[in-house]
């Protein structure tokens, strides 16, 4: 017997016992309807059932869009991105004056940036929207607000350079991590202010 024999039994085999027969809902087809499909974009619940081949058919003409405008398509899809759920945008003023919270006991803090602040209070610095979380970073390590010049930047490294170079007098244990720290720092600033 072929192959195709077997699946042609199959198909025309009767439903087990309790499984209701569908037919393909598609003009002149008498093939079971295995395979459901929504009726329209206001009835995604609500199906209409086709074999396969009409199924494969049904889905390469239907368009969810189809009837809406521009604005409106993309307004679904905005919603669809938040999952149907609402959402409320941020005011210009909101984002500009968000702050940031350190918890003095959770960061890493080699060059103790953080030692002016009692243990366990938090500092409130003003994040600045045009800087990468690598350039915070570097200006933590420098202890600045903003980059400034070439020069405040030179002049910053060779102080850190002095202080934590593990040839310097007095080094401590881990100044290796230290100076790379600060070598990384130094090449994100100046490479930010174009120096």
């Amino acid at each position: 017997m072929s192959v195709e024999l077997k699946l042609e039994s199959l198909k025309r085999q009767p439903p087990s016992q309790g499984a209701e027969l569908r037919l393909c809902e598609w003009p002149d087809c008498q093939d079971e309807g295995a395979h459901r499909a929504p009726k329209s974009r206001e009835e995604l619940n609500s199906y209409r059932w086709f074999c396969t081949i009409h199924a494969r058919e049904y889905n390469r003409s239907w368009n969810y869009y189809d009837g809406m405008s521009d604005d409106e398509v993309e307004a679904d899809v905005r919603k669809d991105t938040v999952w149907q759920r609402p959402t409320w945008r941020l005011s210009a003023s909101e984002t500009l004056n968000a702050t940031y919270t350190i918890n003095v006991g959770s960061i890493r803090d080699p060059f103790n940036i953080l030692k002016g602040f009692p243990n366990g209070e938090a500092s409130h610095r003003p994040i600045d929207p045009g800087f990468t979380t690598e350039q915070r970073r570097a200006l933590i390590i420098f202890d600045l607000e903003r980059p400034g010049d070439v020069e405040l930047i030179k002049q910053r490294y060779k102080e850190l350079v002095k202080q934590h170079h593990p040839d310097a007098k007095g080094a401590v244990s881990g100044s290796d991590e230290r100076i790379k720290d600060v070598n990384e720092a130094y090449r994100v600033l100046m490479a930010f202010v174009g120096g």
